[in-house]
C-alpha cells in the first residue's frame, strides 16, 4: 500500500524531510518512543500511594476493610476515636 503514494505524502506534520514513504516510517527516524504503559502513570502512583498508606495502617495494628483509601481513613479515624486499633469483619 505504500508504494501507491510519492514520498511524504503520509509523514507526521513536523517532518522536516518529507522523504517518508508511511507516516511510521516518519515516526520511527524522527526516534519516538511511544510507550503506552505511560498512559496509566497516575493510576499507578494512586495505587502504589494506597498501598503503602495501607501498609503503614496495618504496621500500627489497624485492619481496614479494604486497601482503597476511603477505607483506609475510616479505619484511622475510628481507631483515633476509640483509643483501640480497628479490626475490620
Amino acid at each position: 500500500m505504500a508504494g501507491k503514494f510519492k514520498k511524504g505524502a503520509r509523514c507526521a506534520s513536523t517532518c522536516t524531510t518529507r522523504d517518508h514513504r508511511t507516516w511510521g516510517e516518519c515516526v520511527r527516524a524522527k526516534g519516538v518512543q511511544v510507550n503506552p504503559n505511560l498512559m496509566h502513570v497516575g493510576a499507578q502512583k494512586k495505587m502504589d500511594s494506597e498501598l503503602q498508606n495501607y501498609r503503614d495502617a496495618r504496621r500500627q495494628g489497624v485492619q481496614p476493610a479494604s486497601v482503597t483509601q476511603k477505607a483506609i481513613d475510616q479505619a484511622m479515624a475510628i481507631s483515633d476515636k476509640t483509643g483501640r486499633a480497628f479490626k475490620a469483619g
